[in-house]
């Protein structure tokens, strides 16, 4: 393969996707080339994007950091990918790094963009990173506390990272609302409990959290939050119209709607946490191998126009989808020998 080549994956049109040659150019000063193991397909934002239902006032807000292109299309985007660092800095060369950029086997950033995976975190598992950076953000803007009764409506890769994180602290009972039966044992793995819509017996939670996508989710959490408490909403509708009902006892209960969104970090943290140092923490908390139950599927990069066409149709059951590259295999290959070696050696 040359060493300019490359392949991305762009949405050219609304439900229209294909794989598309391009030239890398000479990395500059300070940045590296990297080379694709595995992507993950954050399946509500992309598939919004390549339904072509971004609203045009949310174009720039909307804007993954190495996106190329603009909305509706031709567009690349995407922002789950972990790869090695194949050119750059010499101490860094060989490094298994996760970047926030589009679905593609080559592609060169600055160095800083392209943070190390943890020794401990697989690199196939590390594609969750962005999506457990949300979660923490989540966390951020409305804190569990110890104690807190939580429901989290909505077992989506999001919806089931941030009941992760708030089984954690300490005292808490999570509940996890989905409707899909195989997320029971899933809650179980990460701490919580699981209920179906409308099942949800108590109505005075000291938190919810509403990552359902779904307008039913958004009204039933509205439903469920205890006096004076907060209803984060996580989910994003795009450009579609969600009626709540605002009358009854919404004032009497004093209820607080708190929209939360990882573009920007909590007031009271900015100082201190720059966006980098937000997304080194959610690589660590990807340490916990419970996680890898969240990767529902893993396709070929070669097969993703049809992948993701398939995904943006909401089927049922996935959660996180693993985009697996051609390099995947010569990288597992290293690592278990590299492994296969430790244990002997010991």
């Amino acid at each position: 393969m040359s060493d300019s080549h490359a392949r991305a994956f762009w949405t050219l049109a609304p439900g229209l996707g294909a794989i598309e040659e391009e030239t890398l150019p000479a990395p500059g000063a300070g940045e590296v080339v990297i080379e694709s193991l595995y992507s993950g397909i954050s399946r509500g934002s992309e598939a919004l994007v390549f339904n072509g239902r971004v609203p045009p006032s949310q174009y720039d807000v909307m804007r993954a950091p190495f996106q190329v292109g603009d909305f509706p299309g031709p567009v690349k985007y995407g922002y789950a990918s972990v790869g090695r660092i194949e050119s750059g800095p010499q101490a860094r060369v060989g490094e298994t790094v996760f970047c926030l950029h589009p679905h593609q086997d080559r592609f060169i950033v600055p160095a800083a963009a392209a943070l190390t995976v943890p020794p401990d975190v697989p690199a196939a598992r590390a594609v969750l990173a962005a999506n457990m950076e949300t979660a923490v953000n989540a966390t951020w803007d409305v804190p569990p506390r110890t104690g807190d009764r939580i429901a989290v409506f909505g077992g989506g890769v999001v919806g089931c990272l941030i009941a992760c994180l708030a089984a954690r602290t300490a005292g808490t009972e999570v509940t996890l609302v989905d409707p899909d039966p195989d997320r029971a044992r899933l809650a179980e793995q990460l701490g919580a409990n699981w209920r179906t819509p409308g099942t949800l017996e108590r109505s005075d939670h000291d938190l919810v959290f509403e990552a359902s996508g779904t307008a039913d989710g958004l009204r039933e959490a509205l439903g469920v939050a205890g006096h004076e408490a907060t209803l984060a909403v996580v989910s994003w509708f795009g450009d579609r119209d969600v009626a709540l009902p605002l009358g009854a006892a919404f004032h009497s209960r004093r209820l607080t709607l708190r929209s939360t969104q990882v573009g920007r970090i909590a007031p009271e943290r900015a100082a201190r946490w720059p966006h980098a140092r937000r997304l080194a923490l959610a690589l660590e908390l990807l340490a916990d191998p419970s996680l890898d139950a969240l990767i529902s599927g893993e396709s070929d990069f070669d097969d993703l126009p049809a992948t993701l066409s398939r995904l943006a149709g909401e089927p049922p059951g996935v959660l996180c989808h693993r985009v697996r590259y051609p390099a995947a295999e010569r990288y597992e290959l290293e690592t278990a020998c590299t492994a296969s070696t430790s244990v002997t050696i010991s």
